[in-house]
């Protein structure tokens, strides 16, 4: 077979492309969520820990990591998996102490591996000793989170509205000791912070500066848009979408999200971080309208995450769907500002299970070269799957209010399973052949190990592209996006000195002719940088007159110009 891309005829009507330049102090890096309880178990409990990270950091240099991002390692319960804290400067026994993160921190700084520790400022556990003050009245502590009598009702105490927990149900509860309610957008154990009381602004800030005193990196700060709520408590309006009070679209969150009182504390942490010689990062999550998640941008975020490939990408979209979604971030972006592109996290389905896995290769090329920053959550780097985990083994929050007969559209645990690093026991995720959540059957042939002798694996493919991405004049090439067919969108990283890249998709069902002297100035011949298996290219070696290529379904193709340097 020749090691050249296919020549055809059948040639689409184009969609013009967009042009976007990076920022000249442009912000790009790889960045990877660490799912701490998933990750590598140091100590034969079935459960990950920090010791188990370290084992594992060179992985990270070899994947051309940046930045690991730790979900929560803080003392808690457990009841939400560390999203309620009950110690905000102490590690959760369960991941080790705090010698083992000093350890960590300095081994990743070792490797240029930045650390970002997950800040959850909305909430803690009912376990906290100021919850604890604050239920028996204690001053200050009786001011620390939202409480009120509620409303009386045909002689009937009710909550003081109707609000609704974004864990479902009403996000209200009642505490007789204190004799209210308290708020609680998440879990009834996960009570709001009231961030009206000067006292609580200054317990946060002092934990912020606690951690950047040990010399981490920044922050991804979670759950944002919750931070204040309207003071006047009034009933939210409406959604019309569902007729049950308890479900989360029951109303519309105008007094219980993105309120410009949390915009406004924003800047006070920027500065904090900013007191600071080296550089600290500063994300939110935000869930909300595009509009909404762009105004954080402007209040000192360094980026808000972007999680339009989770939420509008779907198995069935064209290449124009694939082309607004992108085009529309940078578009609407700050100018100046990060742009940032994410495919999963521990509460959504794993991309895979959404897309497949040759799609899903798509959407990685995507993550990885689109500029800014490309989040990584662990185990999409192998292709991880998704694993069914039985009604008695769930153990997920989410899953186990929904029952047994509902639990599978609810529960995460599927997309949190432990790390497949090789097919011994347990997927060489612990020594222990029970471990806090079943590792996916499918490890005896998914894995890490054996993924990095295939040279068709997706490890394989992520690395070359990883690789690619942390080239510092690959950071600054411009991007030009096209329509080239129904279903095939390319893009182009192009730069005047050090050559250019051009990324060709076919998220279609069907192979496609299509013509790449769209793109302006594109040489007759281009290197072959990387081809899906089935493409019929040679990777790494192949060189041809490339202007119109023969795209299969469900392919990628990654061309260089014949001079770049990346």
């Amino acid at each position: 077979m020749r090691a050249v891309i296919a020549f055809g005829v059948a040639i689409l009507p184009l969609v013009i492309g967009i042009t976007w330049k990076p920022p000249e102090k442009a912000t790009d890096f790889s960045l990877y969520q660490i799912y701490p309880r998933s990750y590598k178990d140091n100590d034969g409990d079935g459960i990950g820990d920090l010791r188990g990270v370290i084992q594992r950091l060179d992985h990270f240099t070899e994947s051309n990591i940046d930045a690991v991002w730790l979900s929560p390692i803080f003392r808690s319960p457990m009841v939400d998996f560390g999203y309620d804290i009950s110690n905000f400067t102490e590690i959760e026994p369960i991941f080790g102490t705090m010698k083992d993160f000093e350890d960590l921190l300095k081994a990743a700084h070792d490797r240029n591996l930045s650390v970002i520790l997950d800040f959850v400022p909305n909430h803690t556990s009912n376990q906290h000793e100021w919850f604890k003050k604050s239920v028996q009245g204690i001053p200050p502590y009786d001011n620390y989170y939202v409480w009120h009598p509620g409303r009386m009702e045909n002689g009937t105490r009710k909550p003081p509205n109707n609000w609704v927990s974004a864990m479902s149900g009403p996000a209200w509860e009642w505490k007789d000791e204190r004799q209210a309610y308290y708020l609680h957008q998440f879990g009834s154990e996960q009570p709001d912070l009231n961030y009206y009381s000067p006292e609580v602004k200054r317990e946060m800030e002092a934990i912020l500066r606690f951690w950047l005193d040990k010399g981490i990196d920044g922050f991804r700060i979670d759950a944002m848009k919750y931070i204040y709520e309207d003071q006047r408590l009034l009933d939210e309006p409406l959604s019309g979408l569902t007729d049950d009070p308890n479900a989360i679209e029951y109303t519309q969150k105008i007094y219980t999200t993105d309120l410009q009182s949390t915009y406004d504390i924003l800047p006070t942490w920027r500065q904090i971080l900013d007191e600071y010689e080296q550089p600290k990062y500063i994300m939110v999550e935000v869930y909300s309208s595009t509009s909404a998640t762009m105004k954080y941008y402007k209040y000192g975020a360094d980026f808000a995450f972007n999680f339009d490939l989770i939420t509008k990408l779907t198995i069935n979209s064209t290449a124009a769907d694939i082309k607004h979604i992108i085009d529309s971030w940078y578009n609407t972006m700050p100018e100046g500002s990060t742009p940032n592109w994410v495919a999963g996290n521990h509460d959504r389905s794993r991309l895979i299970k959404r897309v497949g896995e040759p799609r899903a290769r798509a959407v990685t090329t995507f993550v990885l070269l689109l500029p800014g920053v490309g989040v990584t959550y662990y185990g999409e780097e192998i292709g991880m799957t998704e694993e069914y985990i039985s009604w008695e083994q769930t153990v997920d929050p989410l899953g186990r209010k929904s029952g047994k007969a509902n639990y599978q559209s609810t529960s995460r645990d599927p997309v949190r399973t432990p790390f497949q690093w090789n097919n011994s026991v347990s997927g060489g995720f612990s020594s222990n052949y029970h471990t806090w959540l079943p590792v996916n059957n499918n490890y005896k042939t998914l894995n890490l190990a054996d993924e990095k002798k295939d040279k068709n694996s997706y490890y394989t493919f992520y690395e070359k592209l990883s690789k690619l991405k942390k080239s510092t004049q690959f950071k600054q090439a411009t991007l030009v996006t096209k329509v080239l067919d129904e279903y095939v969108f390319a893009f182009a990283r192009e730069t005047e000195k050090h050559g250019s890249v051009y990324a060709i998709t076919n998220f279609g069902n069907k192979a496609s002719t299509v013509d790449l002297s769209v793109f302006d100035n594109i040489p007759r011949k281009l290197k072959v940088y990387y081809a899906t298996a089935d493409s019929k290219v040679l990777p790494w070696k192949s060189v041809g007159q490339v202007r119109r290529v023969t795209m299969p379904a469900r392919s990628v193709v990654i061309l260089t110009t014949l001079d770049a340097k990346f």
